[in-house]
């Protein structure tokens, strides 16, 4: 057994430690939630625990190994236990403060160490420099002041990895990064006074710390390398299948649309000829005949007229776009004018189209009370190009960034933009999205077939 004075370098770095834990704590808060009691006790509970795991295993040589492995179960519990969302999600924000933590202070820790070193064997002229038990101290101190800076970043830049996903993605996620843990843990128990490598006494101490701490600067930044593709690169995975999958989905509602819109054109067609066939069984007072053709009708549009593309499946789109409009009260304006050449796809269009009006009639819903509520849309055709420009009201207090806004669920608006951008990309066009005022205005301009590419410069 030691003494306390030997746990001088760990008493050193407890004030960074307790800046780590609180930029934690508010990145759970951010994305996992918490009330201000279980907030207060995530960052007591989490500070004890640190010190007295790392103090125990320090003080009892023979439960160092029980010490190493049990902290960062016990930081994992404080999450599940003291934050309150789904529990997948839990575990993942654990998973990802635990990688970080681990990561980034021995990245910094063995950077720094090997600069120091190397100051004191060749500036200093010290032949074996060792480091004293302060400087290991404020060598992780300095090393927890860029984990506090990582996990900031987190806060900020990892909102789509965590917002509309489903539980099990979020385990898929987090099970790589605890085996990430595992082997740091692994490799730590393996260290022996910060030396891994060594020489088997032919160069001496000072180059067995060099080559120690190289080996974990090295597995550390290729472990941040692979872990920031592995979480980013996961997440593209699980967009690219949600657009694929509405994409789809979109289409075969598209094609259930064209045709009940070609069913209400036929009714329109041979309405003079329902007239006179029920003009003649009123005359002859057939009133059950009367009544079985009218069901046999019943559930044709009638009123399918007033937004007339020239394409069966953009009109079909628009007529019920438009009924949802007139059940919302929210004012329609519509001139749409399609290319006369088909240089677009149909179903593209329907994609451009669907998207970008439900999320117009999305925002128009959501204003409770407001009396101006209006979708307008424009497109036409302008030197080669196609126009398309949809603007709807919004709330004023809603906020617009890249891909979402700050609704109840940003992910399924970040998508359908998603989809926007890809029709549009894929015919060598630009979108442009302003909101501000109240008013949310998204431009399309696409060159058509055989038009140049350059779109500023052909407009």
């Amino acid at each position: 057994m030691k003494s306390l004075s030997d746990c001088i370098d760990i008493l050193t770095a407890a004030p960074f430690v307790l800046g780590y834990l609180w930029a934690a704590d508010k990145f759970c808060i951010k994305f996992v939630g918490a009330s201000k009691k279980r907030e207060r006790l995530f960052l007591i509970c989490s500070f004890c625990g640190c010190l007295f795991w790392n103090i125990l295993g320090r003080l009892y040589t023979n439960l160092y190994t029980f010490s190493v492995l049990l902290s960062p179960v016990f930081f994992m519990g404080l999450v599940v236990l003291l934050f309150r969302s789904d529990r997948e999600k839990r575990i993942l924000a654990a998973s990802m403060l635990m990688v970080v933590v681990r990561m980034v202070s021995d990245f910094c820790d063995s950077f720094l160490s090997c600069l120091a070193l190397f100051f004191l064997h060749i500036v200093k002229k010290i032949p074996e420099p060792v480091f004293k038990d302060w400087e290991i101290g404020l060598s992780a101190g300095v090393s927890y002041c860029f984990v506090i800076l990582a996990v900031h970043w987190m806060t900020k830049h990892l909102e789509p990895v965590f917002c509309g996903k489903r539980g099990k993605w979020y385990i898929i996620l987090a099970v790589p990064l605890l085996v990430i843990v595992a082997v740091y843990e692994v490799a730590s128990l393996g260290a022996s006074n910060g030396i891994m490598v060594r020489s088997g006494g032919n160069m001496g101490l000072y180059y067995d710390q060099i080559f120690s701490l190289a080996e974990f600067w090295v597995l550390a930044l290729l472990s941040m390398a692979a872990t920031g593709f592995y979480v980013f690169g996961m997440n593209r995975i699980y967009l690219e299948q949600e657009k694929s999958g509405q994409y789809h989905s979109q289409i075969a509602v598209y094609k259930m649309l064209t045709e009940q819109y070609r069913q209400s054109e036929r009714l329109r067609h041979d309405m003079k000829n329902h007239i006179i066939a029920l003009s003649a069984l009123s005359q002859n007072k057939e009133w059950e005949k009367i009544d079985d053709y009218l069901k046999n009708m019943e559930g044709i549009a009638l009123d399918a007229v007033g937004d007339v593309t020239g394409n069966k499946a953009v009109d079909a789109l628009l007529y019920q776009k438009r009924k949802r409009a007139k059940e919302e009260n929210i004012q329609w304006e519509c001139d749409v004018q399609l290319p006369k050449e088909r240089s677009i796809n149909e179903f593209d269009l329907c994609v451009l189209f669907g998207n970008i009006l439900d999320n117009a009639l999305e925002a128009c819903e959501r204003m409770q009370g407001s009396k101006c509520r209006f979708i307008n849309i424009q497109a036409k055709t302008v030197k080669k190009c196609f126009l398309l420009e949809v603007k709807n009201s919004m709330d004023r207090t809603e906020k617009y960034t890249d891909g979402s806004t700050n609704k109840e669920n940003p992910q399924r608006h970040g998508i359908g933009l998603l989809n926007v951008r890809d029709v549009v990309h894929r015919y060598n066009g630009v979108v442009d999205v302003d909101a501000e005022n109240g008013i949310f205005i998204l431009s399309i301009l696409m060159p058509l077939q055989g038009a140049v590419h350059d779109i500023k410069g052909a407009v």
